[in-house]
């Protein structure tokens, strides 16, 4: 008789062989695999890229592999792919606003519905890390690379708390769009350019706090381009290629000519980053992913129709966004682990560094697919249910949801008992202020349930 992880196992294909057989010829299957590309280049990049350091008195701090080696920093602009997620989110915000109308489902509805796969996991991930930050400080444990950890497992928590902002206004974008009509492409120009005012104002006058502003423009521009492509957009073979250039061209001239670093991720000690808040030159370089992206769509998506890799997709689908939670968390679990036995690793960029980067990364994986085993369940989909009622908690519960997974992206989860604080944006919060936003947000959220609803 099988036990019970080898039951669980063969259900879970018994499921994706179910899925992949019942997937209509209608569905994008491309949009499936770029959610799962898009978080899973995210994973490899944090795992190539991400190093830690320990000084010769024994202190120990994060670096960047790129920092290390700056000649690399060019690859980021193909490796920062968070904006295919995000022109993901348009395409599927799209269909699920009009699935959700046909059925008479409302605003409510949709927020609860899309809010609750991101907020589930995140909620499980937040609240073992809160329990063991906890414990490590109460063990006076809280020093090297424990402490470090505490705070930088935390930061891929922006994406989160982004995103969740997007989902909060993704009904109202769609229904600028939709007003727009055949001016719809206008749209997410106009949010490009008012990225490039917002720098204008940020670098040229020092206009403070005002580079935030990016964080919706960058953003919900991209987002809308999830949208046309949801309206059939690309099926203009010309149009990709324009994109591809032009973005490409935008970001050499941002970066050589303009007051931007190359990289498009955050790099230490630099003053700006490309990425947090996102600039002019972010947003230049995802239009060159999303042409890149339209032009392999047609090869690709011929090869999503054998059925093997078909049932890879849906599979890797259902682990993907646990993975992205918990993949820093096995990095330091395997850093602490080398660091315990006193293993001298070789200096960061360095042949031999690179040499045993596929065993590091086989580790890396192993580890991850044990804790993604272990906290899966919390990634489920749900049915969507319409009757949700209180638009006014849903609003309220998307903004303190999204202020609190933003919160903990800033401060982390350690210093319960010593105070720690950081500032968002404004805002200071600790890791107690982000948990009760949290969890205030998502009682909100819940009080919309429908009445029949027993979840």
């Amino acid at each position: 008789m099988p036990g019970r992880s080898g039951k669980a196992t063969l259900i879970g294909m018994m499921n994706v062989a179910t899925l992949a057989k019942a997937t209509p010829v209608t569905r994008d299957r491309y949009i499936d695999l770029l959610r799962v590309l898009s978080l899973g280049v995210v994973v490899l990049g944090h795992w190539l890229m991400a190093v830690v350091v320990v000084g010769a008195d024994g202190s120990v701090r994060a670096t960047n592999l790129l920092a290390v080696q700056p000649a690399l920093q060019p690859v980021t602009w193909l490796l920062q792919v968070m904006p295919v997620f995000f022109l993901v989110g348009g395409f599927s915000h799209a269909t699920a606003c009009a699935s959700l109308e046909r059925r008479g489902g409302r605003y409510a509805d949709f927020v609860r519905s899309r809010a609750g796969r991101l907020l589930r996991p995140t909620a499980v991930f937040a609240g073992v890390w809160l329990v063991l930050a906890l414990l490590i400080e109460l063990l006076g444990a809280d020093t090297g690379v424990l402490k470090l950890a505490t705070r930088v497992v935390a930061q891929p928590l922006w994406f989160v708390g982004v995103y969740l902002g997007i989902v909060a206004l993704a009904p109202a974008m769609l229904r600028l769009h939709r007003w727009s009509g055949r001016w719809a492409p206008v749209v997410p120009l106009a949010f490009g350019a008012a990225a490039g005012l917002v720098d204008v104002a940020r670098f040229a006058y020092d206009v403070p706090y005002v580079a935030f502003l990016n964080l919706a423009f960058v953003w919900l521009g991209v987002h809308q381009v999830g949208f046309l492509y949801a309206d059939g957009l690309f099926r203009n073979r010309r149009l990709p290629l324009v994109l591809l250039v032009t973005g490409l061209a935008g970001t050499v001239l941002c970066t050589t000519v303009g007051p931007y670093p190359t990289s498009m991720v955050g790099m230490p000690g630099e003053k700006v980053s490309n990425m947090s808040p996102p600039t002019f030159a972010l947003a230049m370089c995802a239009v060159s992913l999303i042409g890149l992206t339209m032009l392999l769509r047609g090869p690709v998506t011929r090869w999503l129709d054998r059925p093997a890799v078909w049932r890879g997709v849906i599979a890797a689908n259902g682990l993907a966004m646990t993975a992205f939670l918990w993949h820093l968390t096995a990095m330091f679990l395997a850093t602490a682990a080398v660091l315990a036995v006193g293993v001298t690793l070789p200096a960061v960029g360095s042949g031999a560094w690179w040499l045993l980067r596929p065993v590091w990364l086989g580790v890396l994986v192993a580890l991850t697919a044990a804790l993604v085993a272990a906290f899966r369940g919390a990634d489920r989909p749900r049915a969507t249910t319409v009757g949700a009622r209180g638009t006014g908690f849903a609003i309220g519960g998307m903004v303190l949801c999204t202020l609190g997974v933003l919160g903990f992206s800033a401060v982390g989860f350690g210093g319960l008992l010593a105070g720690r604080t950081a500032t968002l944006i404004v805002l200071p919060v600790t890791p107690l202020t982000a948990a009760l936003l949290v969890a205030g947000g998502a009682a909100l959220l819940r009080a919309t349930r429908p009445v029949t609803a027993a979840a």
